[in-house]
């Protein structure tokens, strides 16, 4: 009798021991979850949004604001678990040998409809500027000239080495590099006078909210024959955390969506965590899509119904 009371005090302890193990194991994946953020509209108000909607759920977070670069290095040290702002394939060259490696994971498209293109007014659409090959046919209307952004950008790049090489008869035209937000004013200066443009576009951004853009057609595929952006994520996270891996995967937002956050933030001049919370606030039903089959940070209870609590739905 007593050595079965022995071994049942042994049994006993080794349970407390276990569920000790299995609670340390729990909490292990309830670190702050560590986010790189370029300084971009659509970057800051989407991390925002999945901060917002994990911190709802039992994680801490933060945030590193950093140029894309200095982020994705980031992720690929482990400083960083994820970033949710990387454009393919025009930063193929740099993403790319980082996936090779096994630095980094692309872990989905999460706007999956993004476009990074040349775009013209509807007006000058409706006149038959179709395709970057239509452009030189009516350089004259155009001064020859194609509006770009920060020096070094990639697209400024693509569009530098079609002039260059005179892809689409282009040899004769000249790039105009300007900061985003020069660009966009003297794209505004122009569209409300009528007079013709072409300029770098791309979606999401609130310029496909403010104003009626064509994306020109680009039958060579001098800009990699379309775009996504992706969530990178570092591949140790991702292994050893998959409740936030399940959720960060099944976080994907249309084009449409992100432009409205970005046409509120950065054209409206709205605080990110307002966009953040009024959104969503207003769609449940498009967060309860991201939320399937996660758990709270503890692993005690459905995240929805934790976010719900906390957003007051």
């Amino acid at each position: 009798m007593k050595r079965l009371q022995s071994w049942a005090a042994r049994l006993g302890a080794a349970a407390v021991v276990l569920a000790a193990a299995t609670g340390i194991a729990a909490n292990a994946q309830a670190e702050t979850v560590k986010f790189g953020a370029a300084p971009w509209p659509g970057v800051t108000v989407k991390t925002t949004v999945a901060q917002k909607l994990l911190e709802a759920i039992g994680y801490d977070t933060k945030v590193t604001n950093a140029s894309w670069t200095i982020a994705l290095q980031g992720v690929a040290r482990g400083d960083i678990d994820a970033d949710m702002g990387i454009w393919m394939p025009t930063q193929k060259s740099t993403v790319e040998p980082m996936v090779k490696s096994g630095k980094i994971n692309l872990l989905v498209k999460n706007v999956p409809d993004a476009k990074y293109d040349l775009v013209v007014p509807d007006y000058v659409w409706n006149a038959g500027v179709h395709s970057i090959a239509d452009l030189n046919k009516h350089a004259a209307k155009f001064d020859h000239r194609i509006y770009g952004i920060e020096a070094g950008n990639d697209g400024n790049q693509i569009m530098l080495d079609a002039i260059k090489n005179n892809t689409y008869n282009l040899g004769s035209w000249n790039l105009r590099p300007s900061s985003t937000a020069v660009m966009l004013t003297e794209a505004g200066r122009k569209i409300d006078k009528k007079q013709w443009i072409v300029f770098l576009g791309w979606k999401p951004h609130w310029m496909n909210i403010k104003y009626h853009l064509k994306y020109l057609k680009d039958p060579k595929e001098i800009w990699g024959g379309g775009s996504a952006v992706y969530t990178a994520i570092n591949p140790a996270f991702e292994k050893n955390n998959p409740n936030v891996t399940r959720f960060l995967k099944q976080m994907v937002v249309p084009s449409k969506i992100q432009s409205g956050w970005i046409y509120k933030y950065g054209y409206k001049h709205q605080a990110a965590d307002k966009v953040a919370d009024q959104w969503i606030k207003a769609n449940m039903d498009e967060v309860a899509k991201w939320m399937d089959g996660v758990k709270t940070a503890d692993g005690s209870g459905d995240a929805l119904a934790a976010v719900k609590k906390k957003f007051g739905s």
